[in-house]
């Protein structure tokens, strides 16, 4: 329970700071110049929000259907060119992992195979050679 009353006290003393210091507008450190703006209630919003003259003509100014410029058909150029080259890289050095693993389990199978292949030759041995079967005449 302890921990319910030290979050409660917590919240309260946050609240009183806050109530403290209401009056402030911002946490910016002002630069000792008086701005007429920012001295009124709407000063802040004014900053912020464009005129609605300006917004519209801001949208006007380039609608889906414009004409790009040639800096931004460069600039999208270069991305899909940067973007494929990292594709081409990732894809080539995947390739090699792959051709590489491939290539030690063949050669791991080849010499499983040849190990059996003596193991098997060793065990029907028979003294002759080449052996006492592929000599065998028929009668």
């Amino acid at each position: 329970m302890w921990w319910t009353r030290l979050a409660l006290l917590t919240c309260l003393s946050v609240l009183f700071v806050l109530t403290l210091f209401c009056e402030v507008n911002s946490a910016s450190v002002s630069d000792g110049k008086v701005d007429k703006n920012a001295a009124s209630p709407q000063g802040g919003l004014r900053r912020i929000f464009m005129q609605e003259s300006d917004a519209s003509s801001f949208f006007k100014r380039r609608g889906r259907r414009a004409v790009k410029t040639q800096d931004e058909i460069n600039a999208e150029q270069r991305q899909r060119l940067a973007a494929d080259e990292r594709k081409r890289e990732y894809h080539e050095e995947q390739r090699n992992e792959f051709e590489s693993y491939a290539e030690e389990e063949h050669d791991e199978q080849d010499e499983r195979t040849r190990e059996k292949t003596e193991q098997w030759r060793e065990f029907h041995y028979d003294g002759l050679d080449p052996s006492y079967e592929y000599n065998r005449h028929t009668i």
